[in-house]
């Protein structure tokens, strides 16, 4: 598969952070796209911690991170002034590890970013461009998590902000109770894998060349006449960017085009406020899914697929069988995942619920065999 090295990291991320799943997707998605994401909810449900893993997982990389105040000042991210020129008169700042050098950034309540920050960020966020004393210096950022304990306001001159930031989730407490057990008994650290700066490169090189049919494009243009209708109006820069986010989605999952179940990301995309965010993921679901039928007949078929060659691995017994097993079993637990979030996505739909029990079941019994071997 292309990208094994990501469904590796993918696989430990999902392992240390209980309930996580569909975060770390988003995560991984806007690394491989280049975009930026917000995280959504109250404190203590890991966004910090989750968003630290981008510099943590590409070795080589800058790392930024910064919490913000009504207080903050623009000597917190983009450097101090140099006093030293300030004497002759120069207006400049040491950027030197400070945000316009970083290549990924966590800002955590970055909605309380003021007036004497905000053009700065706006203009890096969207051009990777810091204007120190009036000349510009590119930024080698890729990727900058915002989080924030609520929405933004009508009024507070944050909008520009808000839509800088073309993936938006909202987290929430674990939901699930023997994931909440599970999180209170875990006393481990886990180990995450690693790339280089160069290895991601290279995926985003093959993320950028992966195709969108027509029949894809059409169908975004129905979710954006769809919306239109109900007076949902996201740009068209908004839906062009979105494209990077499709391709990152379907390369993540092992896909080597993009197909109609990566539109469902585009409810993370395409609302506006708060109080379209139902009705943009209901239009969604209605013109690019009733592929749901067709979402799990390709399930069904790729995991009946896994499960045959499990067997013909374990009857083989040649010496690199071991290795063979570990690999059909990691990409039946990838499966697992896309019906687990496909089921939290489209939750009225009740035999995505009996694909997943029936999932679990025979992965439960595919892990015994492969640890039995």
């Amino acid at each position: 598969m292309l990208n094994k090295q990501l469904l590796v990291i993918q696989q430990h991320l999902n392992e240390k952070f209980f309930d996580r799943e569909i975060e770390i997707e988003a995560l991984l998605t806007a690394l491989l796209s280049k975009q930026h994401i917000l995280f959504i909810g109250p404190a203590g449900t890991g966004k910090s911690a989750l968003s630290s893993m981008l510099g943590k997982m590409v070795e080589g990389s800058h790392y930024f991170q910064h919490l913000l105040t009504p207080f903050s000042t623009p000597e917190e991210l983009f450097g101090v002034l140099s006093l030293k020129d300030l004497e002759q008169g120069i207006y400049k700042r040491n950027v030197s590890d400070m945000l316009p050098e970083a290549n990924f950034a966590f800002i955590d309540e970055i909605f309380k970013a003021n007036s004497a920050i905000l053009n700065s960020l706006l203009t890096l966020i969207n051009e990777r461009i810091y204007y120190n004393n009036g000349l510009p210096i590119a930024s080698p950022l890729m990727t900058l998590v915002g989080s924030s304990n609520e929405y933004i306001e009508e009024g507070e001159g944050l909008e520009a902000l808000f839509d800088r930031f073309l993936l938006r989730y909202e987290v929430t407490s674990i939901r699930e109770d023997e994931d909440f057990i599970a999180m209170l008994k875990d006393e481990q650290p886990k180990h995450i894998p690693k790339m280089t700066l160069q290895e991601l490169a290279n995926h985003q090189a093959l993320v950028s060349r992966i195709p969108i049919s027509d029949s894809i494009y059409k169908t975004i243009a129905k979710i954006r006449q769809g919306l239109f209708d109900l007076g949902i109006r996201p740009s068209d820069r908004r839906f062009k960017q979105s494209l990077s986010i499709l391709k990152a989605r379907a390369y993540l999952a092992g896909r080597m085009e993009v197909q109609r179940e990566d539109l469902l990301i585009l409810s993370n995309i395409l609302w506006e406020t708060i109080d379209q965010k139902m009705t943009t993921e209901e239009i969604i679901h209605d013109l690019a899914f009733d592929t749901v039928e067709t979402f799990i007949h390709r399930v069904q078929y790729e995991f009946e697929g896994i499960l045959m060659n499990v067997q013909s691995t374990m009857l083989s017994k040649t010496p690199f069988a071991r290795t063979a097993l570990s690999e059909l079993l990691m990409q039946g637990k990838t499966l697992f995942i896309e019906v687990q979030n496909m089921n939290r996505q489209v939750p009225n739909r009740p035999e995505l619920q009996t694909l997943k029990n029936d999932m679990h079941k025979r992965l439960l019994q595919m892990t015994s065999e492969v640890i039995g071997f």
